[in-house]
């Protein structure tokens, strides 16, 4: 328990900063999961559509640091690797 005012004050900071840090990866993983799902529906329009979106907020997130920014490149690399094979299982 923080005794000092300072202390007292950081600890309502901490925690409003908490909040607002989940609720922005709460977004980011859902629209993961949005691009992901189109992926899966075999929708090329709507899949980079919602890409373009993810990788907006991947961006603006590993740039605060709220996700490493290896994890970020990682998780773009693999939306992508996923989208190529998703239309050329399309194309073939």
């Amino acid at each position: 328990m923080p005794n000092s005012p300072n202390a007292k004050k950081r600890l309502r900071q901490n925690i409003a900063q908490r909040a607002h840090n989940r609720s922005i990866r709460a977004t980011v993983r859902t629209q993961i999961r949005r691009v992901e799902d189109a992926i899966k529906a075999g929708d090329v329009e709507e899949t980079q559509a919602q890409y373009r979106l993810a990788q907006k907020k991947l961006d603006k997130i590993g740039a605060k640091n709220l996700f490493h920014p290896n994890k970020v490149a990682r998780i773009k690399s693999r939306l992508v690797a996923n989208i190529k094979k998703m239309q050329a299982g399309e194309e073939a």
